[in-house]
């Protein structure tokens, strides 16, 4: 396929589909996507990427999207939504797009389905497949790619089963726990997925890929708890349910039950390559479970640390809602933001000024007391200072932290080097309005190890939501205060909102 060819991504607002996007773009493609919201694609870093609204539900906005196509990822699954059920869901958008894809002259349509065969396959798998084969039925040649579990943050099956070892010593196992599974890493299934464009004879075929590893779910746990330096005991229990196991693990993790139900349904399948064409087609080997999921839990320990799990810190904070406490690809997220009537540049200076001998700017009591704590367990405390008043370069430390990121004018990010059960990281965020007002978020990133570090973060949430509050707050007073006299700072009503 010649780079200069459009290629359309249906799905970039999706985990596999966000990252494809990066992988085209690395590759030299010219890529256009297709979003309903195209806000929700703002702030990535894909460069000159061309976003077009449009719905697949919506024939009509289709044509648009797909003039000077060659081809397209269809990346689409619409699970738990809607008043349709997901299967008349997808096979409506599937017909649409189909026919959209045909009438515009699209050469070929990638899809990734899921494996699964026989009458053994749940709802979840027979729809899955029967998507492919209505953009087979209704539109041009399909290369279509079923996978099992992919193992990567932002997965859901990843993540049902990150959740579940990381939060419970004892897991109550039904019998889908048992069920053979050959789970393959993110990295692999993105290379399946770009490299075809370069495969001519992978057109027109539906192709089977997985890791290296065939294993239980049950193993998956294990092993997943293993490099977690996580002791974890497996209890078979052969009375759980779908529909009960679903309910479960909706109390236990951030994963509704209208999601989790026809994914656990689709456990109780076994699912591994039964046609090996890929491996042939493809001439090389697959990353084992145990390499992907070090992947996806690898981090980048240098001084502008942007990846951690698979989004950037800064794209999970605009993902999160102001004042609601979010849980997403194994982070806990507190995001706070109000608006400050004065420059980007002042409120960025206010808060590249805190810690050190100004203090945290509320509360500098409890802040010594933590970092008394942190002494007497043998952390670093908050002797340590900084090295300027008024600047910070990343790399260097600033109390218990050490700066990871600065963006002049925007962005000072913050990771945690005090003993705590997991990983945290403090981010300031400055984003103009008009000349003279901005919008300053705040937001703490937390990622628990275990129960420890969930029992932990909820402890202390209470005693973290007053700090925030009020230390965002006072990093509005101060910007406003730096510019005027305090008197009339004080009289001037309101100085934030």
């Amino acid at each position: 396929m010649k780079r200069g060819n459009k290629i359309l991504v249906v799905g970039a607002t999706g985990y596999v589909g966000g990252h494809l996007v990066s992988r085209l773009v690395q590759a030299g493609y010219d890529v256009r996507c297709l979003a309903r919201n195209p806000a929700r694609l703002t702030g990535r870093s894909w460069g000159s990427v061309e976003v077009v609204r449009g719905d697949v539900l919506r024939p009509e906005t289709l044509p648009v999207a797909l003039e000077g196509v060659s081809v397209a990822y269809y990346l689409v699954h619409s699970m738990g939504a809607g008043e349709q059920s997901f299967e008349e869901q997808d096979l409506e958008a599937a017909r649409n797009f189909g026919r959209a894809a045909k009438e515009a002259g699209v050469a070929r349509v990638v899809y990734l389905g899921g494996l699964g065969h026989g009458d053994s396959r749940s709802s979840h798998l027979r729809s899955r497949q029967e998507t492919g084969d209505m953009l087979r039925a209704e539109g041009p040649p399909v290369t279509e790619f079923r996978a099992a579990v992919i193992v990567g943050p932002g997965s859901i099956s990843f993540e049902l089963i990150r959740y579940l070892t990381e939060r419970l010593p004892v897991l109550i196992c039904p019998r889908w726990v048992s069920t053979r599974c050959q789970p393959i890493g993110i990295g692999d299934v993105l290379r399946y997925l770009v490299e075809c464009l370069e495969e001519p004879r992978s057109v027109g075929r539906i192709l089977e890929i997985g890791g290296a590893d065939v294993l239980t779910y049950g193993d998956m746990m294990k092993q997943y708890a293993k490099m977690r330096g996580l002791s974890r005991w497996l209890i078979n229990v052969p009375v759980l349910t779908p529909r009960l196991s679903s309910y479960w693990v909706d109390f236990v993790t951030p994963i509704p039950a209208r999601i989790v139900r026809p994914l656990i349904e689709g456990l109780r399948s076994e699912v591994v390559v039964h046609d090996p064409v890929a491996r042939d087609m493809f001439p090389w080997q697959p990353h084992s479970y145990k390499d992907a999921v070090y992947s996806a839990l690898e981090r980048e320990e240098s001084n502008a640390v942007e990846i951690v799990w698979s989004t950037p810190l800064s794209a999970l904070s605009r993902a999160a809602e102001p004042d609601q406490l979010t849980t997403t690809q194994g982070m806990i997220l507190d995001k706070r933001q109000i608006e400050v009537a004065t420059s980007a540049e002042q409120v960025y200076r206010t808060f590249m000024g805190i810690g050190g001998k100004r203090g945290w700017f509320a509360f500098d009591w409890a802040w010594r007391l933590r970092g008394m704590m942190d002494r007497a367990i043998g952390g670093v405390g908050l002797r340590r200072g900084r090295r300027s008043a008024d600047d910070l370069l990343p790399g260097e430390a600033l109390d218990f932290w050490r700066v990871e990121m600065v963006e002049t004018n925007h962005l000072l990010r913050l990771r945690a080097e005090m003993k705590v059960p997991g990983r945290a990281w403090l981010q300031f965020e400055v984003v103009p309005l008009t000349s003279q007002s901005c919008t300053l978020t705040q937001t703490a990133f937390f990622e628990p190890h275990g129960l420890g570090g969930h029992l932990y973060w909820y402890f202390l949430y209470p005693i973290h939501v007053l700090i925030f509050k009020r230390m965002l707050n006072a990093v509005g007073r101060r910007a406003l205060s730096a510019l005027s006299p305090p008197r009339r700072a004080r009289e001037t009503a309101p100085l934030y909102s």
